[in-house]
């Protein structure tokens, strides 16, 4: 009687295993070509400087400066072995205003001879000094149980490891040069344009060249260049915190903002992030798939959209100064073409996908709640207040100029931390 049972458990066992290499088989997919587009859009300004003086050129009065500009990267690999000239563009929509295509250029890998190195007593090594302090949250006040303090000098590698670990978002790997596959990118050294201001992707566009299959695909408003980050107050508050304003972007799917200064008096550094639970923020400071924003906004750390305002605590009060980074996330576009089958039963070829991913970030400066506002300035605590331009008082606001003297104390500070 056991041996019937035996033979049938055996075969029953065959079957699944046959099964499970025929699903396995189904599931197996061809190399194809993967085409990243990573679109961002950067501003960076100083408060009470206006609008045309933005970004740290109008340190030095140029008018323009670092923002807001738009960004684009653009990356192509293909399981094809490189031909003897790899050729790829990316023809464009009018309205990108950066004629009919961008070429998508293979770079040239020079080999680097290395030469042999001589080994010496090795150095002896200096446990390296530094002392965090982490905060975390929007509010006028500083929360419960914070700061969270890091200091090397007592802490274990393992247990600053630990101290500084971060919510890990899903990992993306971009297209890049590897061996038996053909790589394009722009910009490049034979085309390294600016991408002009007024400039957008949306409408048709299409990959082609000679070792890929042409990719077709066209993108929507929400696939185009995002608004850039534009703080509309960042004013101190009674209690020495600092409450910064922006203005809503209407194809951002979440906010994250985080902060960095240090104390010389102290020589400690201070680290704070709007997330309303524990987390220093600067590796979510990137692209962020739309799941991960979805995942990260139910987990409290990353602000809904819907947001405008957040209270950076009295924390840098007793700083230098602190510089403010501001991320928007945005919508992401992934194909594969043709789509997966609906009937699992089908063979799936995939011959290429495409990947759109979108960032806005800003960076200002947080000095402003030392200097303005309600708090005093240095000549004020002396006893001594500092005399206001006839234009100010009226009303009216000067334009800063190098020459004039007449530059916001926020960017006099910078000029003299930098030694401009």
């Amino acid at each position: 009687m056991e041996r019937p049972i035996q033979i049938a458990v055996g075969a029953m066992v065959l079957l699944s295993l046959a099964a499970m290499a025929q699903a396995a088989e189904k599931e197996k997919t061809k190399p194809y070509p993967h085409y990243w587009m990573s679109v961002a859009t950067s501003s960076q300004s100083i408060p009470g400087m206006p609008s045309e003086m933005s970004g740290i050129a109008g340190l030095f009065g140029k008018k323009g400066g670092f923002g807001p500009r738009r960004d684009l990267h653009l990356q192509l690999e293909s399981p094809q072995s490189e031909p003897a000239k790899p050729q790829a563009d990316h023809e464009i929509p009018p309205g990108q205003n950066m004629g009919k295509a961008l070429p998508l250029v293979t770079p040239k890998i020079e080999k680097v001879e290395r030469e042999p190195v001589e080994r010496g007593k090795p150095e002896q090594y200096e446990k390296p000094k530094a002392r965090m302090l982490i905060y975390w949250g929007c509010g006028e006040t500083i929360g419960k149980g914070q700061p969270r303090v890091i200091d090397t000098a007592t802490m274990s590698p393992v247990e600053f490891g630990r101290a500084f670990a971060e919510r890990s978002p899903t990992h993306q790997t971009p297209p890049a040069p590897h061996k038996g596959w053909t790589y394009g990118e722009w910009p490049n050294n034979q085309d390294k344009k600016d991408v002009p201001k007024d400039s957008s992707l949306v409408g048709a566009h299409l990959v082609k060249g000679n070792y890929l299959p042409d990719i077709g695909f066209s993108l929507d408003s929400k696939r185009d260049f995002m608004a850039p980050v534009e703080f509309s107050s960042v004013q101190a508050t009674a209690g020495g915190a600092t409450k910064v304003e922006w203005q809503s972007i209407p194809t951002a799917i979440g906010y994250l903002a985080s902060a960095i200064g240090h104390d010389q008096k102290t020589e400690e550094s201070i680290f704070w992030s709007s997330s309303e639970v524990p987390e220093i923020g600067f590796g979510l400071q990137d692209y962020l798939t739309p799941g991960d924003v979805s995942r990260f906004i139910k987990e409290k750390v990353v602000m809904p959209p819907t947001r405008t305002s957040c209270t950076v605590p009295p924390i840098f009060k007793d700083a230098q100064g602190a510089m403010l980074r501001f991320i928007a996330y945005g919508e992401e576009l992934n194909l594969i073409h043709p789509p997966r089958p609906k009937d699992p039963n089908q063979a799936w070829n995939p011959l290429w996908s495409v990947k759109v991913r979108l960032k806005s970030t800003g960076m200002t400066t947080l000095m402003a709640a030392g200097d303005d506002g309600n708090r005093k300035s240095r000549s004020d605590r002396k006893g001594k207040q500092p005399s206001k331009p006839q234009d100010e008082e009226a009303g009216e606001t000067k334009t800063p100029d190098s020459d004039s003297g007449l530059l916001p104390s926020p960017v006099k500070k910078l000029k003299g931390l930098f030694g401009f």
